[in-house]
């Protein structure tokens, strides 16, 4: 029993550092962050923090996979299951479980800019970011299609073209709010003309 009591201690420990680590990228931006500044939060010693993670990099790397959730066959299955319509499975995976437009943006998207575009020109960054678009895109793409095939959805384009400007839309909404304000943004609105025009781009029938 010792071992099993030790390594949930373990994961336990590790996931209440990538907490800590969440807010201080929140608070001080990637390249500001340090890892003193994780220790800190945590309260923990440095031996404690390099148990689990090399390096800063390593460490955001967990925070923002940790982050954009993976949705598998099984676990879409599971989401699916838990809403009425795959139009409502696109809004929890856009808006979350309030499936409602705010002026909320994920507070993380200022360092994940910093991250992936100050060094952009480092290939392992690169395929990184490649891989969670492609993982990002994979999912939307797969809702879409399972929509299209329940008879649901009435594409008037080509899905992985819906399913990238979906991508892209949130992006650049991403890219605003972490120079501008919601309110000069709009965001709330702007998120509310993406709704209208994916429900018009999938044909979607208004209740």
């Amino acid at each position: 029993m010792s071992p099993k009591v030790s390594q949930e201690h373990k994961e336990q420990r590790r996931a209440k550092l990538i907490e800590a680590a969440a807010e201080v990228f929140i608070e001080n931006g990637y390249e500001t962050a340090t890892m003193k500044h994780v220790m800190d939060k945590a309260g923990v010693s440095r031996g404690g923090l390099y148990q689990y993670f090399e390096n800063k990099e390593d460490l955001f790397r967990e925070v923002i996979q940790g982050n954009q959730e993976k949705i598998i066959d099984g676990s879409l299955e599971k989401l699916i299951k838990q809403q009425s319509s795959y139009w409502d499975v696109l809004l929890v995976i856009m808006l979350g479980d309030k499936k409602e437009s705010n002026d909320k943006m994920d507070p993380l998207s200022p360092s994940k800019l910093e991250y992936f575009v100050t060094r952009r020109n480092d290939e392992k960054r690169r395929e990184y970011a490649r891989l969670r678009y492609f993982d990002a895109f994979e999912m939307t793409t797969k809702i879409i299609e399972r929509g299209e095939t329940a008879g649901e959805f009435i594409p008037r384009f080509p899905i992985r073209l819906i399913a990238k400007s979906i991508i892209s839309y949130i992006d650049g909404l991403a890219l605003g709010h972490a120079i501008l304000d919601s309110r000069t943004l709009e965001l709330k609105e702007q998120t509310t003309l993406l709704l209208n025009y994916l429900k018009w781009a999938l044909g979607v029938e208004e209740e």
